[in-house]
């Protein structure tokens, strides 16, 4: 059965599935959902409210994360993990440092409108960053992506909020440092796969986009969950 993905056009979570679909040339139909305005339907096959979302053989599978584990294990050609255990285990370590010690202050940096916050999560990304530069790619196995020649999960994980650094240098003065040759230049790589062309938007898309984020007036599940009392 063809695979259907629900998503919503600027969500860097939807944008990773996206991306994994067409880097694994697997057929599926596309649903955009309005976050602010979400259908009923929508909401009782998404128990957190959130993108992305897919339906395949009558089974609904929510999370980016498994997402991409249920389509790298249901469809294993053309695969986007490592062959070996331990490199299978390698990217599921940089999978959830994306998930968990990166990408969340990107939404706290964003969301947090006072001084003291602001500088906490700006460290923090900046901790982040250093860590992958220096332990990513100088440590990687000595190809373009981060696992090594091949482009895996890991790529497809990190790149979206990655790609999104133009809203957050807008609103925040936060940039990949120019000294961080290797995740620049893996970055401008990423830009020019035909699948992140296809799943991602403009800068000035994104800036627009992340507005509510930076003045903290989004009312939607992310900033829900990301936002500090």
């Amino acid at each position: 059965m063809t695979i259907e993905i629900i998503s919503s056009h600027t969500c860097p979570f939807a944008q990773r599935t996206r991306m994994a679909l067409l880097e694994k040339e697997l057929a599926f139909s596309l649903t955009e959902i309005d976050l602010n305005d979400k259908p009923d339907w929508f909401l009782e096959i998404s128990p957190y409210g959130k993108v992305p979302v897919i339906r395949h053989n009558g089974h609904v599978i929510y999370e980016s994360a498994v997402i991409n584990e249920y389509l790298e294990e249901a469809f294993p050609d053309r695969p986007l993990l490592p062959a070996d255990p331990a490199g299978r285990a390698r990217a599921r370590t940089w999978i959830d440092f994306a998930n968990v010690r990166f990408v969340p202050h990107i939404y706290k940096v964003l969301l947090a409108q006072d001084k003291n916050g602001r500088e906490l999560h700006t460290r923090k990304i900046e901790e982040a960053l250093t860590f992958m530069e220096m332990e990513g790619f100088r440590k990687s196995d000595g190809g373009p992506y981060w696992m090594g020649k091949d482009l895996t999960l890991v790529d497809l994980t990190v790149f979206p909020h990655l790609d999104r650094f133009s809203a957050l240098e807008h609103y925040r003065g936060i940039a990949i440092p120019d000294e961080f040759v290797n995740l620049k230049e893996w970055r401008a790589r990423m830009k020019e796969r035909a699948s992140a062309k296809a799943a991602g938007k403009s800068d000035e898309v994104y800036i627009k986009n992340w507005l509510k984020y930076a003045e903290n007036t989004s009312t939607g599940t992310t900033a829900r969950d990301m936002r500090e009392s």
